[in-house]
């Protein structure tokens, strides 16, 4: 057993040993990374073909010039780790194969961050959105599949519970009025799944999962 802390390099650890295990079985071919308090916004088969047909993985990967992104940065990862490459994106993730083993495989850029990213700087949210914009971005769609509300402001997005959960509201997460890439055409099909809910929230879903979710 190994212990994840919050905001520590150990919640990387925790999903390298995740990726690693995953690749063991040579019939996997992506992997997602989801938290206990995320949901499927559509059922299975909808789900997997979307990801299976991707010529791109989901990773958010994005430049923030404030002192949440570019403030992280710490210029003893010199000269391997430029600031203009500097990244940040979400923990929940979804990468094809290739990518997973490079990710890995990796222990130059794992080991720079492991030493010099410490909180303020939170490994999980910039890691692996650095790693891959500095070699492998030209795989990578930049975005998430993992719809998430921001909308309060605040460090922690909105929490659903019992009382939200309607038709109404999964067809909202769903059409949301977003555009995105997908295979360079562009679709109002952003997410695949959403976050976060609260215990409360699972027999509601429940009782939706023949209408709404088609399980």
């Amino acid at each position: 057993m190994f212990d994840v802390e919050w905001g520590s390099v150990s919640l990387v650890d925790a999903e390298r040993r995740l990726l690693a295990n995953a690749l063991l079985d040579f019939s996997n071919e992506r992997f997602v990374l989801l938290s206990e308090s995320c949901i499927p916004i559509y059922n299975f088969p909808t789900v997997y073909k979307y990801l299976i047909r991707s010529e791109y993985s989901f990773v958010e990967s994005y430049d923030e010039p404030t002192r949440y992104g570019r403030g992280r940065y710490n210029r003893k990862m010199l000269p391997e780790i430029h600031l203009y490459q500097w990244r940040k994106g979400s923990q929940w993730f979804e990468i094809q194969r290739d990518l997973a083993v490079y990710v890995v495989s990796d222990t130059k850029y794992y080991t720079i961050f492991k030493k010099y990213c410490r909180p303020a700087c939170y490994p999980d949210e910039h890691y692996i959105p650095t790693y891959l914009n500095m070699f492998h971005g030209s795989l990578n769609s930049n975005r998430s599949v993992t719809w998430v509300d921001w909308s309060a402001g605040g460090p922690h997005p909105a929490t659903y519970s019992g009382v939200n959960i309607t038709e109404d509201f999964i067809q909202s997460i769903r059409n949301n009025g977003t555009q995105c890439s997908y295979n360079s055409e562009m679709t109002s099909r952003c997410y695949l799944f959403a976050r976060k809910f609260a215990p409360s929230a699972l027999v509601p879903l429940l009782s939706l999962t023949s209408t709404v979710m088609e399980f």
